[in-house]
């Protein structure tokens, strides 16, 4: 049960904004810093006082509440069985998911120290790979989302929005994950990445573009904004307005241009080995994009430059693309019945060790099974574990990117009634399952008598399917 979790979030975030008219220290940090108290009440920003008992002596008054601190990270217990707050002297934005629940906290120190800014740990209400900060208010601000601006840091997100610039967004501590851009792509047809200008910015910038290219279907849209060294959102909206930041917005670098422009400048387009060697930097890039139109493009500027046809990497080994059965795609809000049980497991891990017949996934045999099987061993084998960590635990294999879109994929459930549906989920597997065995067997017999054992299986199947035929 995840609701004591969110209800001692709630009164977390009530204590830190207590405490934070009650500061004039922090109340002075964040006028120096340009917020005013209307934009810190309309993001519900607190403060955590600089002590080590504060949330533990005002909530952990009894073992349940002590536990539910513990496990969202705003205690750490001792080996000694004390404990004391993990966020100490620091701002507090708290962080919401997409109905609205505070989920975890970012806290940004006061005064010079280590980390500048330090963020709940994961959970299994808390996943820094799929979460952003300021996305619940961009949806509630705006009623369409044309674009969002994605920045790299809290107090960035905040400014914009005293602003007026409501359609800003950060991650949380990490580098953008296909599954951030999954999520944005789905709210808005246009992603703009807003880095500082200098080496550091444009590392970030590139790996932002290569974790997108993948994502980029017809329709959709990346730029990227590079603002003066040393000057980031924050600055430059109070130094120029929110006119002057949407006009940088709107004079974004596309994603073509920022690509060849990095590559260009990589070669040298003066020989002949240099526009050879431009052809094996980027067409991997282009390549990585699913067939559209964007692709296709972007080949035939590659040929521009280059002077030669450029043809996918496929292709120019001699295999035939044409041939290639398609990949069914999945519709918004559906999935076939094996993603949507590994979806709700990876989302859900707690449901590894609830189920009424656990036998279930071991027997089933159908593809994606053994993914199945791993996630739900690996949550039974640790009650704590979270959902990025399961996802991580495919980083080395093909389907990292799937298990990605599977983790933050809306299944629009109320809690009390996930564990049935992951049961039923099951269940149609396992009768998926017995179907293709009976049919098998069924044209089996036709051709040739059946081995004893394989008639005793053959009748018992049909009785199943008989009954089950009933019950419906």
């Amino acid at each position: 049960d995840k609701q004591p979790l969110y209800d001692i979030l709630e009164q977390a975030i009530i204590l830190f904004q207590q405490e934070l008219k009650n500061s004039e220290r922090a109340i002075d940090y964040l006028k120096q810093r340009g917020l005013s108290g209307e934009i810190a009440k309309r993001l519900n920003i607190g403060y955590a006082p600089d002590g080590w008992n504060f949330l533990g002596g005002k909530l952990g008054t009894s073992p349940e509440q002590k536990t539910s601190l513990s496990k969202k990270g705003l205690i750490i217990e001792k080996d000694d069985g004390k404990n004391y707050d993990r966020f100490r002297d620091r701002i507090m934005f708290p962080i919401a998911d997409q109905r609205g629940r505070i989920i975890g906290f970012g806290g940004r120190v006061i005064d010079k120290g280590e980390p500048k800014y330090l963020n709940s740990p994961e959970n299994s209400v808390f996943h820094k790979v799929y979460e952003l900060y300021g996305l619940y208010q961009a949806k509630q601000a705006l009623r369409t989302i044309e674009r969002i601006i994605v920045v790299e840091g809290y107090m960035d997100v905040v400014a914009l929005s005293q602003f007026e610039v409501t359609n800003a967004v950060a991650t949380l501590g990490t580098a953008t994950t296909r599954t951030h851009l999954q999520r944005l792509f789905r709210l808005a047809p246009e992603i703009v990445f807003c880095f500082d200008g200098d080496r550091a910015g444009r590392d970030a910038a590139w790996k932002a573009m290569q974790v997108a290219m993948p994502e980029m279907q017809d329709g959709r849209q990346l730029g990227f904004l590079f603002l003066p060294q040393g000057e980031d959102p924050d600055t430059v909206v109070r130094a120029e307005g929110a006119e002057g930041i949407r006009e940088r917005i709107e004079q974004a670098m596309p994603l073509d241009q920022f690509l060849f422009e990095t590559l260009t400048a990589r070669v040298d387009m003066t020989r002949m080995d240099g526009k050879a060697r431009l052809v094996s930097l980027a067409r991997p890039l282009i390549d990585s994009m699913p067939e559209c139109a964007l692709r296709q493009l972007m080949r035939d500027r590659l040929s521009s430059l280059t002077g030669v046809r450029v043809e996918s990497s496929s292709d120019a080994t001699g295999s035939d693309t044409r041939r290639r059965p398609k990949r069914r795609e999945v519709a918004p809000g559906q999935l076939s019945p094996m993603a949507g049980a590994i979806s709700l497991l990876l989302q859900n891990p707690s449901l590894a060790s609830r189920l009424e017949r656990p036998e279930v996934i071991g027997n089933l045999k159908v593809q994606g099974a053994e993914h199945l099987q791993q996630i739900a061993e690996r949550a039974a084998a640790d009650p704590e574990i979270t959902t990025a960590r399961l996802v991580e635990g495919f980083r080395e294999s093909n389907v990292h990117g799937y298990m990605e879109m599977l983790a933050s994929h809306p299944h629009y459930l109320k809690e009390q009634v996930t564990q049935k549906h992951f049961e039923d989920t099951l269940a149609k597997l396992e009768e998926l399952q017995n179907d293709e065995r009976r049919l098998l067997l069924l044209v089996k017999a036709r051709q040739h008598p059946l081995q004893p054992e394989e008639k005793q299986e053959l009748l018992s199947l049909l009785d199943r399917k008989r009954a089950h035929m009933e019950v419906k």
